[in-house]
Formats: C-alpha cells, structure tokens, sequence
C-alpha cells in the first residue's frame, strides 16, 4: 500500500454545527404550495418539520460516530484528494469490491452493506462470498477534494477508481455502481480490462432496441414509460446542473433548507416507498446523506459533473462479465434483451419485486445477496 494514503475521520467543528443550526432557524420560507401533494416539489410543511428536526432534534455527534465506524482515509491521486472507505474482510480469498455512489447520494447509501459483505459469516452468509469493501467519494462530492479544472468526467473518475486500486495493491478487482456510479462502472469495465474482472450495475444505461419497437414486452412499455415522465417530470434538475451547476449552487450552499429541499425530494421520486421517503429511511438517515453535502459545502461541485458528462453516456459494448440487477422503482430500467445488445458476457440478470434507485440505502439485504450472487462466478 502507497505510503501517502492518509487515515480519515468525518468530524464537524462545533463552530460548522452552530452554523447551520443558526441558519436554519433563520430560513426565510415561500408561501405554501396550492396543492395537496409533491407535484411542485417538496411541501412546505414537510420540509419545515425536517429543518424543525434537524436543528433541534437531530444528534450529529452521535451520527459521525456512526459514519466513522468503517476505516476510511484520502490520498492523493493526479493531484486531487480522494476519500474513500477501506473495509478489508479477514478472509484471505476475500474479492476486492469498489462500490460508486452517485448524486444525491453518498457514501452514507451504502453504511448498512458494508459489514455484510466484508464479514458474510457475520451476517448469515458464506467465508466464501466475502469482499474487501472500497467505498470513495466522486470528486467533488463528500470529502474529496473539488477539481480546479474541467475534464473531471466519468471517463476521469474510472481512470482514478482504477489508480486508486493499483495504489491499494489491488491487481484483481470487481466494480459496482447506481446512478452516476453505474456509468463509472460501465467505463470501469471498458477502460481497465487488465484488472477488473467484472461489474454489477443497479442501474445499467442502455439504450432502447430500435429493432424490438414493434414488439415490446410489458417491461419496455414500462421502461419506456418511466423514461417519459423523468423526461417531462422529474428531470428538472438535471436540465440545471447540466448547463448552469454554479448558478444553482449558490443557493445551495447558502441554505441549509433549500440543500435539504433539492436532495429530499428526489429520495421522495425515486425510492420505491409508497408516496413518503420516511417510509424506507428515517429522517436521520435523509439527513446524515445531506450532512454530507451541506458541510463539505459540495452543491456546486456536486453538480459540475452533471455539466461534464450527462449528455454524453456511452453506449460503447462491454465485454467483461456483467451483472444487472434491476429494481422497480428505478429512473430508467432496461430488459434483458435491450442490455445483451451492449453487455456482451451478461453473467447475471435480476428483476426485483422491490426497490428503487438508492438499492443498498433501501433494500440493503436484497442488494447484499444481489453483490454475493452476480460475483461469485468471478472469484
């Protein structure tokens, strides 16, 4: 291991939690909405109750305790700090496992798999299923550092991923990925064939088959469906962060109310949770997510990488052994035989009866047997 990986911890200064608390209790708040749901965005009511929670109720301390209960460090890497989980499984055929997150989310998604795949013997599982878990945190996100300069695209970050393994001492690895972390993944697997011997995505981005259009399945129609109402709907943010990430961080960055309102509100649209995202997370755990940007102060660095690569995904075919689990409450979902046409060696193919886009925050049992089951013919 590189002698210039430095231990971390997550630790807020009294000086950055009085802060907040003093700008929540001074947020400035619109009128109501003039309607009875989340059609606009995320009530006034609601959204009111959390901040309420978070600046009188909502114990940090005792949440940082929480997140520093996986080793975590930063290095280094083409001149930019990365920070990153390292949980290494006892297990001495252990697999090494990098795991990606994306935006909203955080390294906080995936608190609740981490010791399940380290120590499955712990967990009910099997010595052999185990993994050396790598968690980091996409540049500009979190605790890594922010790029001064553009070309910090998917295409960068899976070069970085791919250093900061070498550098772990790491020369056979699996990836995986959801969201932003899924097309991480995917160039993962197209950029460093020499040592990644396969991935699983929860959210693979493929493109329709012009070829199945006049004999789509129930799911396609589905799939198809879905892409239409995030376009019309819910893409919002996206259209943004993609064009004007600076301008809409300055607000973000200013306001702890309206960082919780920008984040909550797509944990609301995109899990699988029947109409209120307090139904599968607690307002802790909502909240721990957007300490995560709200105290590095990341709502425009964040979102450059919506600027740098949303409007260009790669529909390039992948050839190491892949793995798609697809939950329904996905943004977009594919079928299989959409997915053959770009992952040539599809080893395993799920569809679940439950779960949305933050897999492991949601349904981390079902995503921890997903990650043992796809990658056990890789070992």
């Amino acid at each position: 291991m590189s002698d210039d990986i430095q231990p971390f911890r997550i630790q807020a200064t009294d000086d950055e939690l009085d802060d907040l608390k003093r700008r929540l209790r001074a947020t400035r708040w619109p009128d109501e909405e003039p309607v009875d749901d989340w059609s606009q965005g995320i009530p006034l009511a609601y959204l009111q109750e959390v901040c309420s929670y978070w600046s009188e109720k909502y114990d940090w301390r005792a949440r940082e305790t929480r997140l520093n209960e996986f080793p975590q460090f930063k290095t280094p890497i083409d001149g930019l700090g990365i920070h990153f989980v390292h949980a290494r499984s006892k297990e001495p055929d252990a697999l090494p496992l990098i795991i990606t997150h994306g935006w909203p989310g955080s390294i906080v998604e995936f608190q609740k798999v981490i010791a399940p795949l380290v120590d499955p013997v712990a967990h009910g599982g099997d010595a052999s299923d185990a993994f050396h878990v790598i968690c980091p945190s996409l540049p500009g996100y979190g605790f890594s550092e922010r790029p001064t300069q553009t070309g910090y695209g998917v295409e960068k970050i899976a070069d970085t991923w791919a250093a900061l393994m070498a550098k772990l001492g790491y020369g056979r690895y699996v990836a995986q990925g959801g969201d932003w972390g899924a097309m991480v993944t995917n160039q993962i697997a197209l950029r460093d064939t020499d040592q990644c011997v396969g991935i699983h995505l929860n959210m693979p981005i493929v493109a329709p088959d012009p070829e199945t259009m006049a004999d789509l399945t129930s799911a396609e129609q589905s799939a198809l469906a879905g892409m239409q109402h995030y376009q019309d709907h819910d893409s919002g943010y996206s259209k943004q962060q993609s064009t004007r990430p600076q301008t809409v961080g300055y607000g973000l960055v200013d306001s702890p109310a309206g960082q919780a309102g920008w984040i909550i509100e797509k944990f609301w649209s995109w899990m699988d949770c029947d109409g209120h995202p307090e139904n599968v997370l607690t307002r802790d755990e909502l909240l721990d997510n957007v300490m995560l940007y709200w105290l590095p102060a990341t709502a425009a660095s964040s979102a450059r990488l919506y600027w740098q690569s949303f409007n260009s995904p790669s529909f390039d075919p992948v050839e190491v052994k892949t793995g798609c689990s697809i939950f329904p409450k996905e943004i977009f979902r594919t079928s299989r035989r959409w997915a053959e046409k770009k992952f040539k060696n599809l080893v395993h193919w799920n569809e679940l009866e439950k779960g949305g886009h933050f897999a492991a925050f949601e349904q981390p049992e079902i995503f921890v047997d997903e990650i043992r089951t796809c990658f056990r013919s890789m070992r």
